[in-house]
């Protein structure tokens, strides 16, 4: 009993010693240990150089404390071109139970994510991109209700995206590109504040479903999404990047998505259909890739305010507006792709020069381009389409 007794008070004594000299909490400072032993630098990486345990570990390299708690880890060295770490995750990162911001930078960690993370309360910052993570995502980071970034991007992830990580009530930013995620995406509630929400280049399916209107930067590319989205997109008034590349989404683009604050239209590849009818004013200097589609009926005048625009591989038909071509020559468009269409004209005047900065293609139209300006190899040689396959178009 006499030991025991002796035991505890040598414990109240060292921690009270330890926040006496302002030293990390003995909780934490058994768990840097842990983390310090699970990972380790990749050649030319010097970051645990510096993570001597005989000193106070509040002075290490990516280590960032609030009194005598771990309150910011950042794994290895952010300059550009290091190296990075590699090794595993540890489960005693949970132990942190101050940590607000964790982060790890590109390198060689693989390993699950640790379902420990979800003790971290206080968490407001998870990025843990660029490396070799696999596994899913933890359910169980739906309980870290302060977090606003998390970011798993650029690893090995695979399964559904948890559906309640998209209710975790702060959450302004979910990046989980280029995983191997399957899956639907989850419903988010209109009520949440995000702001950016990046998806591509995963294995998601099905249709895209209600998105808050916070959203400002939505993502999609390069997945398996299908049916229409003009009941989802029209909401989203205040996105400033858009790309929904690479997907089986059809019917029409809703007309509104033209007016909203958009510096980046990205829909091509998809099996967009019908004629495209802009709504409102269309902001000056965007890019926008319709190409690839079966878009059908004229080129709207409205598109012309964009300083670079891909409608080739289409089935437009008809003039092409005056706009253009004015716009065109005065160098206000950087790249004009048509090629691939059912157009028939391009009135511009003979004497009229297309500037270096300018990319216009024109070829394999129902016409006869009406100056020659190099277009992309995969354009072909082809300069007009056959007349047969523009007899049944109204041109």
């Amino acid at each position: 009993m006499m030991r025991r007794t002796a035991v505890i008070l040598f414990m109240i004594l060292l921690s009270s010693c330890w926040r006496s000299f302002g030293m990390l909490d003995p909780a934490d400072f058994l768990a840097l240990q842990s983390i310090r032993k699970s990972l380790y630098d990749l050649h030319g990486s010097t970051f645990f150089s510096r993570w001597d345990f005989t000193g106070d570990p509040c002075t290490f390299p990516g280590v960032f404390c609030s009194g005598n708690r771990v309150v910011g880890l950042a794994l290895g060295d952010p300059r550009a071109g290091s190296p990075g770490l590699a090794g595993r995750l540890s489960p005693a990162l949970g132990r942190l139970s101050a940590l607000a911001e964790l982060s790890l930078v590109p390198g060689r960690v693989a390993g699950p994510i640790p379902t420990s993370l979800s003790l971290c309360r206080s968490l407001r910052f998870l990025a843990l991109s660029h490396n070799f993570l696999y596994g899913s995502v933890p359910p169980s980071l739906a309980s870290l209700r302060r977090l606003r970034t998390l970011d798993l991007s650029f690893n090995l992830l695979s399964g559904q995206i948890p559906p309640a990580i998209a209710a975790i009530p702060a959450l302004s930013n979910l990046i989980l590109c280029h995983n191997r995620l399957s899956g639907q995406i989850p419903s988010f509630p209109l009520s949440s504040p995000l702001l950016r929400l990046d998806l591509k280049l995963n294995s998601l399916s099905g249709a895209i479903p209600a998105l808050p209107p916070s959203l400002r930067y939505l993502s999609l590319a390069s997945n398996r999404l299908s049916g229409p989205v003009d009941r989802v997109l029209p909401r989203l008034a205040r996105l400033n990047y858009l790309d929904l590349s690479m997907n089986k989404l059809s019917g029409q683009i809703p007309g509104q998505i033209f007016s909203f604050p958009i510096s980046s239209l990205q829909l091509q590849r998809n099996v967009f259909s019908g004629p495209v009818r802009p709504v409102g004013s269309m902001p000056a200097g965007a890019t926008v890739d319709l190409s690839h589609n079966r878009l059908t009926g004229p080129v709207p005048a409205a598109l012309a305010a964009a300083e670079r625009l891909y409608l080739n591989s289409n089935w437009f038909s008809g003039d092409v507006p005056a706009t253009f071509v004015d716009r065109v020559v005065a160098g206000a468009i950087r790249v004009l792709y048509l090629q691939h269409n059912y157009l028939t004209g391009f009135r511009i005047s003979p004497a009229a020069t297309i500037p270096l900065s300018t990319s216009l293609c024109l070829q394999y139209n129902c016409m006869v381009p009406p100056l020659d300006t190099p277009c992309p190899v995969k354009a072909g040689r082809r300069k007009t389409r056959p007349a047969a396959q523009c007899g049944w178009r109204e041109v």
